[in-house]
């Protein structure tokens, strides 16, 4: 039997805010990304792996707040835990390897390919696990031309963002592009979300989790996790200003070395050695 679906049981609301969770992950992914850049090698790891966290949970929590949203007319939705949470792993390990490759080799030619591919391909993974933890008295089945759509958004996104990270700009450069992101991957949600079609099945339904016992790990798990990732962003001082407080331990194609200036103290023993030398040397002749 063909089942009734509703993606927008609370109208708007559900839209909304998995739109903002979706840019606040974007926006707080890419800074760090931009900041990774811009640091020697030692730090740069650990701005990359918390910009990933910052994007997969972003995304994550944007699919679960919009599934919110989601009944099926006539049979309660439940959800499988380990399968749901596993949907995060998988987001911010997958994200996090596209991440890494740009990170390292520069947001240009094969690596931002490379990189943007295996990043929106880990949000898709990410959208269609968290789908596939879903557990109802019935079946779901896709639309493969709209599922490979809804991929192929949210590649192209993840391409366009990893770009703009790339080009270590301004905050507000970041701003724009992490509004851009939160409306793709939603729109990617969406997309997928339209190639679905539901099948019941009779009977009792089925036992799990609701959705009500997953909504509050759901939300403060990443969230808390999303608000000290920005806490980080908002107090290091070469966030906003997108430019570095010192030369990167590695010299980037295009930018000049300069050796570094000798100080005063040092200036002045060189000084006094040379006219140490210089005496010495004439002493002979005047004998």
């Amino acid at each position: 039997m063909q089942g009734t679906v509703d993606g927008f049981s609370y109208g708007l609301v559900t839209p909304l805010v998995a739109y903002l969770m979706a840019c606040l992950g974007g926006a707080l992914g890419l800074r760090c990304t931009t900041r990774a850049l811009l640091v020697a090698q030692s730090w740069r790891p650990g701005w990359l792996a918390l910009g990933s966290a910052a994007i997969g949970s972003g995304i994550w929590t944007m699919h679960f707040i919009a599934m919110i949203g989601f009944t099926v007319d006539g049979a309660p939705i439940h959800y499988d835990k380990p399968m749901t949470y596993a949907s995060l792993g998988v987001a911010i390990v997958m994200v996090g390897v596209g991440i890494f490759i740009v990170g390292y080799r520069g947001a240009t030619g094969t690596a931002l390919f490379t990189g943007g591919t295996i990043t929106g391909l880990g949000i898709a993974s990410m959208h269609y696990l968290g789908m596939a933890g879903m557990r109802f008295n019935g079946a779901l089945e896709y639309n493969t031309l709209t599922v490979a759509a809804s991929v192929a958004i949210a590649m192209a996104a993840a391409t366009a963002a990893l770009w703009a990270a790339g080009q270590v700009r301004g905050f507000l450069w970041s701003v724009g592009a992490s509004l851009v992101m939160g409306l793709a991957v939603t729109g990617m949600h969406y997309t997928g979300m339209a190639a679905l079609s539901v099948h019941l099945h009779t009977g009792a339904p089925t036992a799990g989790d609701s959705a009500a016992a997953l909504l509050a790990p759901m939300l403060i798990g990443p969230l808390a996790f999303l608000c000290l990732a920005g806490v980080v962003v908002m107090f290091d001082p070469l966030m906003v200003m997108g430019k570095p407080d010192w030369t990167p331990a590695e010299h980037k194609p295009g930018v000049p070395a300069h050796p570094p200036a000798p100080n005063p103290s040092r200036r002045s023993q060189l000084r006094s050695r040379r006219q140490v030398t210089h005496h010495e040397s004439r002493t002979p002749q005047n004998r």
